[in-house]
């Protein structure tokens, strides 16, 4: 059966040369019999090969999906909203409200997620992933960017405030994984593009920042003061008597 899928169509032309043959049939029409089946075998081939990467890519992206749900969203350490979450340390009313607002953003971010999550796994047993293929690229391509928009707004708090050194570590231990996964759903787009029409294009799946190891506290300049001439000894007047 497997012989079959494989190459039915040289087995096809095969069985047709045998009973020309017997039968003594015309070369002229054994020859167009076989190019008739020559091309739909190749036509087949090309349809069962396009099958194949095209199941190869949905799971593919249902692996980056599900790495990206684990390891950035959700009570991960390593997602942004838990680095945002370490400014409550910091002595910065203005600081707080901010993280207080990334907070409720991130209860709506993880629920988008965990349903994104579950649909793809739906598909997945379902065998209608390939249906949903682009559906489901634009979708992690929107969790990524609007998940890149927190990303940035930290950065730009980082660059500005002076934060802990262990805030500004784990920002950054963030950034390395993170840009990983970029650069894997980068190249995915690129590979998925042989293979499927997609209007998104590799470069607009943005890198994280990464910041100074040290951000020192800000300090006010000092005027050098010059050192004040040494005191003269008083003059004394007057006469020894």
């Amino acid at each position: 059966m497997y012989l079959l899928k494989l190459g039915w169509s040289p087995l096809l032309i095969a069985a047709l040369a045998v009973v020309g043959y017997i039968n003594e049939w015309p070369v002229a029409a054994l020859a167009t019999g076989f190019g008739l089946i020559l091309v739909i075998g190749l036509v087949v081939a090309a349809t069962d090969a396009r099958e194949k990467a095209l199941e190869r890519a949905s799971l593919r992206l249902k692996e980056l999906a599900g790495y990206f749900n684990r390891r950035f969203a959700g009570s991960s350490s390593l997602s942004i909203f838990a680095i945002i979450d370490s400014l409550f340390k910091v002595d910065n009313p203005k600081l707080w409200d901010w993280a207080r607002a990334c907070d409720m953003s991130q209860r709506i971010f993880d629920t988008w997620c965990h349903s994104f999550i579950n649909r793809v796994e739906s598909d997945i047993r379902m065998r209608q992933f390939t249906v949903y293929l682009r559906t489901y690229l634009n979708e992690l391509w929107l969790l990524s960017n609007h998940y890149h928009e927190f990303v940035e707004q930290f950065y730009e708090v980082a660059e500005n405030v002076a934060l802990p050194q262990e805030t500004i570590d784990q920002y950054n231990r963030f950034v390395i994984e993170y840009n990983a996964f970029v650069q894997h759903f980068q190249d995915h787009i690129v590979e998925l593009k042989k293979v499927a029409r997609t209007e998104i294009e590799a470069p607009s799946v943005k890198l994280a920042r990464e910041l100074s190891m040290k951000k020192p506290l800000p300090t006010t300049e000092k005027r050098e003061e010059k050192p004040s001439p040494p005191a003269q000894p008083k003059e004394h007047k007057g006469y020894i008597m």
